[in-house]
């Protein structure tokens, strides 16, 4: 499995164009995440910015298929994202502080982007999807998909009012229900 790197020794002459992909079993990838379908392309452009210091712009695409969170249906989409950052050597000041900075081993001739990518992911891959707007959604009752038409199930009444769990503390606050 090829890595997606940088490597940093001609960018202070110029800047270098990388593309690569990061696969979906790619180790970068954490537990909990949301995986991507396939792999995800990425392309930018890397330059020096200064001693020890190089700025990437680029973007990646990939696609995400997450369970609809009303009927639990396959739901897919694009996921596109331009993203910015700052690769600095290892012990660089202030590099702890800013969320758009990655810290190298100082000296390194080449960096994984994997892990940086894995991470704008993450920030941009949606937690939860709609089937389509107005899916249904389960029957809290037995489970079938709204969706293909209803189930059978008596529906649950709707409370209207005020709820009476509350009355305890309505009676704290000096309200009456």
């Amino acid at each position: 499995m090829a890595m997606l790197s940088i490597d940093f020794r001609s960018l202070h002459e110029q800047a270098a164009i990388v593309e690569g992909e990061v696969s979906a079993d790619d180790p970068a990838w954490r537990e909990g995440d949301t995986l991507p379908e396939g792999a995800v392309h990425v392309s930018g452009r890397v330059s020096a910015a200064g001693e020890d210091r190089y700025y990437w712009h680029g973007t990646l695409t990939g696609m995400v298929t997450i369970p609809c969170r009303r009927c639990l249906t396959p739901t897919s989409e694009a996921v596109e994202s331009e993203f910015h950052f700052i690769l600095v050597e290892d012990g660089t000041e202030g590099a702890d502080d800013d969320p758009d900075v990655f810290v190298i081993p100082a000296g390194a001739h080449e960096a994984d982007l994997a892990p940086i990518v894995r991470e704008q992911w993450v920030l941009d891959a949606p937690q939860f999807l709609l089937c389509r707007e107005d899916c249904k959604g389960l029957c809290p009752t037995c489970g079938a998909d709204l969706n293909a038409g209803d189930c059978g199930c008596i529906p649950v009444p709707k409370v209207t009012g005020a709820d009476p769990r509350w009355d305890a503390l309505r009676k704290l606050g000096g309200q009456s229900s």
